[in-house]
């Protein structure tokens, strides 16, 4: 894949605003996603990564284990609300689109043409473009987000949120350094719900995984506000049903092991 500017520049960002980087929830996969609690707190739709989150890198085709889940949202949504931002399928690395094709046939729901890599302010502007473009518009703050990378897919769940014009996000960035200076709670921001999978259908990326995960326990190591916001959304939209019986399945979750989900 070709050199992800946007990415590589996020923890420069990150100095001003660590919030950029904080997802509100982990699960280890979809399966522990409340779908209807989600749909019921006034979330309309949805968009998720690709590669080690829906399916295994590389593939076209839903990871099997997850069917069941990803039928759950797709009927509690809406085919038409649920899109794929990938940074391979319907990329500039996908010539003729025929990737993208290929996924929309197979996931049944569209996927982002765009032609920035996530994070960027570019495919965040394209995918709330598609939303606003829907017969019945969905905002920024109706969506959840859901992907297995802190750099890219949380970064663009926050930045949904962000104004179009780049002096109005100075603006943003200097009001969160006078916060982060003085000491005041940091604003959350009227944006997506930013959920963060992490195990993974097969090894990838595992060292940048490794300081993502670390990135984000520094956060919440210095800022226990953040944490208690996550756990309190996860006791509001994870199923811990399904948390308990997949116990006994690797995962990774912060403060745990590293461990991987699925195929070894």
């Amino acid at each position: 894949m070709p050199f992800n500017l946007p990415g590589t520049l996020v923890p420069l960002y990150a100095l001003f605003n660590p919030r950029l980087l904080h997802p509100h929830i982990t699960v280890a996969d979809i399966r522990q996603l409340d779908f209807a609690a989600l749909r019921r707190a006034g979330y309309r739709g949805a968009i998720f990564d690709k590669d080690n989150c829906l399916t295994a890198p590389h593939k076209d085709t839903l990871v099997p284990e997850l069917e069941d889940a990803w039928t759950d949202c797709l009927t509690t949504f809406g085919p038409s609300n649920v899109l794929i931002v990938s940074n391979s399928a319907g990329t500039t690395v996908d010539p003729g689109q025929f990737q993208a094709e290929s996924v929309s046939h197979h996931l049944r729901a569209r996927v982002l043409l765009h032609t920035a890599y996530k994070p960027a302010y570019a495919a965040a502007s394209a995918a709330r473009a598609y939303f606003a473009s829907l017969p019945s518009p969905l905002e920024p703050r109706e969506l959840v987000v859901v992907g297995d990378r802190v750099l890219t897919d949380i970064v663009l769940a926050r930045r949904l949120a962000q104004p179009d014009t780049f002096p109005a996000r100075i603006a943003v960035r200097f009001a969160s350094l006078r916060d982060l200076l003085s000491g005041r709670k940091q604003r959350s921001g009227d944006g997506p719900l930013a959920v963060l999978t992490t195990g993974v259908w097969t090894r990838e990326s595992m060292l940048f995984r490794r300081a993502e995960s670390a990135l984000v326990r520094a956060f919440e190591h210095f800022s226990p506000e953040a944490k208690a916001e996550r756990e309190g959304f996860e006791e509001r939209f994870v199923k811990r049903s399904v948390v308990e019986a997949q116990e006994e399945v690797r995962e990774y979750r912060f403060g745990r092991p590293w461990q991987w989900v699925g195929h070894r």
